[in-house]
Parts: C-alpha cells; structure tokens; sequence
C-alpha cells in the first residue's frame, strides 16, 4: 500500500491511498501525518487502518499517469547519510586530492566508523516532488544526482514509510574540500523526493529494494546504474538512532540513506537532463534539471 497526494480538478491537493493493483482512493486526511495520527488514535497500524477506510470507497476514475502528483508528504526537513555504500566511498575517494594520491581519506575513515555521516540535505522549501524542476548550481562544474531510498520517520524514529530521494551533489565542490559538504549539497531545489511513501508494514524485507537510476539527455539514455540496498555497509535503524541522538526531530522527517548508483566520472548533468530513479514497490521519480534564474556568475 502506498500514500500519494495530487491535485485534483479545482487544484485542490489531496491525500490517496495507491493499491498494488493501481487502483486510487481519495482520502480525507490533509496530510500524510494526519493518517498517520489517526491511526495511533485508533489504535491500530497505519496498514489497516488504511485498507479498513478505503474498503467502504469507490476508486477514483483517473489513473496514475493521469494525475498531478505532489510531493507525497511536506518534510520539515530532509536529512542525509552519507558513505553508506562502498561504491559511494569510492567515488568520493576519486574527488579528493588524497584519494587520488591513494592515501586513506576521511571517506575511508567514516565508512568504517562506528559513527555514521548525516547531514541536513533540505528543508520543505527546497524540495520538490514528481515531474518538478530541479535546479543546477551555478558555481559547479560537476553535478550528478544521488538516487537514494528515503525512510519517512516520525519524532520518535519509528520508520512509517519508504520513499525515493534524488540528491543532487556537486562532485567538484566537496572533492575540493570536505568542509564544502553544505554548498556541494544544499541550494534552491537540490532535493526532491517522491513520488509516492510505501507503507513500511507491506514491506518484508528493506534490505532487497532495487534501485534503478537513468538519465536521459536530448530524448536518449547516457546513464543508467543499479544496485540494491543489500549493499548497504549500516542498517537503517542505525541510521536512525544516530540522528536521534540530542536532535530534535520532527513528525515527517526523510532521512535518505545513501547511494550506490554513481555516474562514469567524466560526467556531469546539463540544462534539460531528465533524470529517472526507480525504486521497486515504491514508483519511479522523475525530475527535470535546469539552470537556475538569476544565477551569480564569476564566482
């Protein structure tokens, strides 16, 4: 069972419960959390008391395809891991002066430790959500997108849902130094997430999601990676307490957990790529880059 939010004929946004079979029923909750509360107050999991209010519902006539589909919950903040993935080591080892000169980096280090990387990827007014625009750094010379599983947690860590997160990184900004994380990471629209939050109670297994990530460029594929988050070096509640520690967390948090699909290193995305992340059960992300308006040059 998934959630999703649209917005319907008068341009109202509405919440929706997605069965595997596609079919969609409009609910009458305003958000994702609302649900979410309701079914604490009723004493029961979010799962069933989903399918127990849809049982009484007809399915709305519009298909999937068909809709305008918003970011399937407004997160007050989107955290990220980093490191998570020996690929993701890898490539950051590349970016760095000492990963070139073969010496053990910082990246190395975090890896291995028994403290993860997280840092603050976005906040609700940088992310958008499905088939939004997504913008590139006017400063950087090499941005890729990181194609992420997304965990929707409440302020207490327990994890709700899973969703997709595209993390746009600036290669060259961080390779150049490390202390660079929050410019290669966060800007205007550098984050979106979506399209849709699998109810983590319909999951059997978080560690077998498949991960799929192409890029098109003019109408052709020049990208395409996958992996699978078996491959993850930590395990998601870990990620989780570690953000927890002496933090302050709010109900609809996304912590992303890292990525494993990296672009050859001679490329970098370029006004009007369209990029795809395909998370299995979850949906497919579909985001658009652009060069922001008003950008600064000579930098």
């Amino acid at each position: 069972m998934r959630i999703i939010s649209y917005l319907n004929e008068k341009s109202v946004p509405v919440l929706a419960a997605l069965t595997n079979e596609g079919q969609i029923y409009s609910l009458p909750q305003k958000d994702f959390f609302e649900l979410a509360q309701q079914a604490k107050d009723h004493d029961t999991s979010l799962l069933h008391f989903v399918e127990s209010a849809i049982s009484t519902l007809d399915p709305i006539s519009q298909s999937l395809e068909k809709l305008s589909l918003l970011v399937p919950i407004e997160a007050p903040e989107v955290w990220a891991a980093g490191v998570t993935y020996e690929r993701s080591r890898d490539a950051r080892n590349f970016e760095s002066i000492d990963g070139i000169n073969c010496l053990t980096t910082v990246y190395d280090k975090v890896y291995d430790a028994k403290r993860p990387e997280i840092f603050l990827k976005s906040t609700a007014a940088r992310t958008v959500g499905p088939n939004d625009k997504l913008y590139l750094r006017s400063d950087s010379k090499w941005q890729i997108p990181e194609p992420e599983l997304g965990l929707v947690i409440n302020s207490e860590g327990e994890i709700l849902g899973y969703t997709i997160g595209n993390d746009l990184s600036c290669r060259d900004i961080e390779g150049e130094n490390p202390l660079y994380l929050p410019q290669a990471k966060i800007w205007k629209n550098s984050c979106s997430i979506g399209p849709a939050i699998l109810l983590s109670e319909a999951v059997r297994d978080p560690y077998q999601f498949e991960i799929t990530c192409r890029i098109y460029r003019n109408g052709d594929k020049v990208v395409e990676g996958s992996a699978n988050t078996r491959q993850l070096k930590r395990k998601f509640d870990e990620l989780v307490s570690y953000l927890l520690k002496d933090n302050q967390i709010f109900n609809g948090t996304v912590l992303l957990t890292g990525t494993c699909i990296v672009p050859p290193n001679e490329f970098t995305l370029v006004d009007g790529d369209q990029i795809e992340i395909d998370i299995s059960d979850i949906g497919v992300l579909q985001n658009t880059v652009h060069l922001a308006k008003n950008v600064v040059h000579n930098l």
